[in-house]
């Protein structure tokens, strides 16, 4: 799992005076829960970029006032008109507290539906797991090497990994599915239509023959 360093900037005038002269100095006011104390602090974007613009889930070590908390994005607010970030909720991460984060869902392996013709739809890109931080993965796997056409694989086939990692979706929500593509249709129902028609003609000839 990749853990991003970010350097924050300690607040301690949280009006909204200071708020508003810290965004417009480029910078993002944040707030760091966890543990027994609040920190507000400010960062850049530059900073925060690789934890934001991802689609995988990243550990963020933030270092404020000579202390180095390892925690994690749980919250973004954006700019309703410019959809510039705004405020950066971060949740600290503390040895055997457990906490509820979502990780990407990755495939293995490659499904013989889809090597017959089928199309793989991804239907859930990321799973909400729980688990305590010494035990927190970067992201889960699921196994398609045995999904045929037609067929669907869900939550509960999910690869944990490790028995401390609790899944939180629904079992019976479907990850994938590999359905049959419009044309691969077509193609299957004219060449079952044609199959019939010479079973008919087979049968007219063995008609005609006994009559004969």
């Amino acid at each position: 799992m990749e853990v991003v360093a970010i350097s924050g900037q300690l607040r301690t005038d949280l009006g909204k005076k200071a708020t508003k002269a810290v965004r417009n100095g480029g910078m993002i006011p944040c707030v760091l829960y966890g543990g027994d104390e609040i920190i507000h602090f400010s960062t850049n974007l530059k900073g925060v970029r690789d934890l934001i613009y991802t689609p995988n889930f990243k550990v963020a070590e933030v270092a404020i006032d000579g202390q180095v908390y390892k925690c994690f994005i749980k919250d973004i607010q954006w700019h309703p008109v410019t959809d510039e970030i705004v405020h950066l909720d971060f949740l600290r991460l503390i040895e055997g507290v457990p906490v509820k984060v979502e990780v990407p869902l990755r495939f293995n392996g490659v499904s013989p539906g889809v090597k017959n013709g089928g199309k793989l739809i991804q239907k859930l890109r990321r799973v909400k797991i729980r688990t305590t931080p010494e035990h927190l993965i970067g992201e889960l796997n699921v196994d398609i090497s045995k999904l045929l056409l037609n067929q669907s694989i869900r939550v509960r086939d999910i690869e944990r990994g490790r028995d401390n990692i609790d899944v939180l979706n629904s079992p019976g929500v479907p990850v994938a599915s590999v359905e049959v593509p419009r044309a691969l249709r077509s193609a299957t129902a004219a060449a079952e239509k044609a199959g019939e028609g010479e079973e008919e003609e087979e049968g007219a000839s063995e008609e005609g023959a006994g009559e004969e």
